[in-house]
Formats: C-alpha cells, structure tokens, sequence
C-alpha cells in the first residue's frame, strides 16, 4: 500500500478528482495549502498586483493499492499539468498497515472494494 500526497493548483482540483475517479480511486482527503515556490516576483491582473511567491493550493492524499499508483500519478498529472512553474508536486510514502475501523479488516482487504 502506497499513501499519495499531491499539491495541484486550486483550479485544477475538480479536473483531478474527476481523473482520479475514472481511474478507481473514490476516496481522498483534501485541504486548502499556502505554499512558497521558487518564483520571485509579483503579477499584475486587471490593475491590481498579486504576490505569486505564497500561492494557494491544494493537497490531496489517499492511500491505495500498488497497482493504482502508476494510474493514479498519471491520472493527477494529466488533470493538474498547464506547463507553467507552480504546477505541483507528487509524493508516494509506503505505508506499513491499514485498518478499517468498522469491521476490522487489516491490510489492503481494508481499501475500498475487495479485488
């Protein structure tokens, strides 16, 4: 089991999800991030100046078998890449046990649908 963590911008989130329902993957936890990148400068739109150092973002994480890391990594990458500086990052943690609560299921048997 792999646990994913993506910072996508926050005009990418519902592209994202909605690839990474297509790909299997229906349960996630997000949350608005404030990040600080490598760019140095401010932007002006429509006359007014925009810090683009501390930029909001946001994060996703789920955990999901082996065999959805590959589809899920190219699902977020298709849905967040625009090819600009500031498009996000993606990072895969192993993860040791899982444990369902509800009935106790240990291990991959308790992630989503049996398989």
């Amino acid at each position: 089991m792999k646990r994913i963590e993506a910072i996508v911008r926050k005009s990418c989130y519902d592209e994202v999800v909605e690839e990474l329902h297509n790909v299997g993957i229906d349960f996630l936890t997000y949350w608005g991030v404030t990040g600080v990148g490598n760019e140095k400068a401010s932007s002006i739109y429509r006359a007014t100046v925009y810090e683009t150092r501390m930029i909001e973002r946001v994060m996703i994480s789920f955990v999901c078998r082996e065999q959805f890391v590959d589809p899920a990594c190219d699902a977020i990458i298709k849905a967040a890449r625009t090819g600009d500086m500031g498009d996000g990052k993606i990072f895969i943690s192993p993860i040791e046990e899982s444990i369902r609560i509800r009935t106790g299921e240990r291990g991959p048997e308790s992630l989503y649908i049996k398989e």
